[in-house]
């Protein structure tokens, strides 16, 4: 099985990343990596963090002369902001315990970890919860999932992503998802060319009308103080049948277990998804037929997965993205004293993450791809 493991704060030292299970050979470099969180940096509704970081990876163990060896691969992301946070995240206890300016963090921001957080973990300080609950901790995963995709392409296996809808904008225009397999097919180059056009839009969706009207609507809402969130679609092609197990290690539940790590993510569906619920068995069953010797389907509305286990039809997943949880506007909470208080959330805060959590979403799904090849033994 593959193994994973990120550390570090968002305002910490730096981040650092455990890869174990990667077999030996495989061809491997800084770039591969550093390209990966270079996406993940980029796209329109970033907040100014961006501006400061310029990430890229460090590969501390597990190659030599550009391979794999065998040995657990182990990165490390530098936190240029850290600079101005030493005091604050020093490691060491500085008089009473607390940062150098005795700087507490008190109340819990609402849609954030930080209450959950302190009272699992009975912390006084909110800064121990949200400093590892942030976002930041992502640019370890892109790592990680940049070797997985490495090892996927020996296998032919392209995992993509793009936007479909921003904050009610939804795109009309080219989609692979359960499309119809007669006279209107797509190969997986027309796929990969709508993943070429959503990689050149700021907001990563393929459609160029709807892209712009994504940009007014994340505009608009920042100038309010407030944020957006959305639905991003992940196609993984060449997926070979056979891939999962039919009762407790689905591939479908641990995709959707993966992607619903990711601290955004409030909903997956696969296929057809919740559109299933509306239609008949007659509507939803994908029926096949033969296609060069191989059986086909004509439509896709179970998502490549039938049973827990892929088909060796495109995998297509769609996440719902909420909203950015830090905002300009005041809202109500309490202090660590149970007085009802208010909030206005300072900082530096993308209004909309949908375009930069695409890499991220990739990731996840391809460490699930990788493993799962690895317990088949395909």
């Amino acid at each position: 099985m593959l193994r994973y493991l990120t550390a570090g704060e968002s305002h910490g030292k730096c981040l650092t990343a455990i890869l174990d299970g990667v077999p030996a050979n495989l061809v491997l470099s800084e770039d591969d990596i550093n390209e990966e969180l270079r996406r993940r940096q980029v796209g329109y509704g970033r907040g100014n963090r961006m501006s400061i970081e310029r990430d890229t990876a460090e590969i501390t163990s597990g190659v030599r002369f550009g391979k794999t060896i065998g040995a657990p691969v182990a990165m490390i992301i530098k936190n240029r902001d850290w600079q101005n946070w030493k005091e604050i995240m020093n490691v060491w206890a500085r008089g009473n315990g607390q940062g150098a300016r005795g700087e507490e963090v008190t109340r819990p921001r609402p849609g954030h970890a930080d209450l959950a957080g302190v009272l699992k973990y009975r912390q006084y300080d909110i800064r121990n919860i949200l400093e590892r609950s942030s976002a930041r901790e992502t640019a370890a995963r892109v790592a990680v999932g940049a070797v997985c995709k490495k090892f996927l392409d020996e296998f032919g296996i392209k995992v993509m992503s793009w936007v479909v809808e921003i904050g009610g904008v939804r795109s009309q225009g080219p989609a692979p998802a359960g499309f119809k397999r007669g006279s209107g097919v797509r190969s997986e180059k027309d796929i990969e060319d709508i993943f070429k056009l959503a990689e050149v839009s700021d907001v990563r969706c393929p459609d160029k009308n709807t892209a712009q009207k994504m940009i007014k609507k994340i505009r608009e809402v920042k100038k309010r103080g407030d944020s957006i969130g959305g639905i991003v679609e992940i196609i993984t092609i060449g997926v070979p049948p056979g891939l999962g197990e039919p009762v407790f290690d689905k591939l479908n539940a641990d995709i959707a277990k993966a992607l619903m790590s990711i601290g955004a993510v409030k909903g997956v569906e696969i296929g057809s998804g919740f559109k299933s619920a509306l239609l008949f068995g007659s509507q939803n069953n994908d029926e096949m037929y033969i296609k060069d010797k191989r059986v086909a389907f004509r439509t896709n509305n179970a998502g490549g997965i039938l049973g827990g286990i892929s088909n060796g039809d495109d995998i297509v997943v769609r996440i719902a993205v909420k909203p950015t949880a830090s905002i300009f506007r005041t809202q109500k909470t309490i202090d660590n004293y149970g007085k009802e208080i208010e909030i206005k959330v300072g900082g530096r805060h993308d209004p909309c993450i949908c375009p930069r959590i695409v890499p991220v979403a990739e990731a996840m799904m391809s460490i699930v791809m990788v493993d799962h090849l690895f317990r088949a033994r395909l």
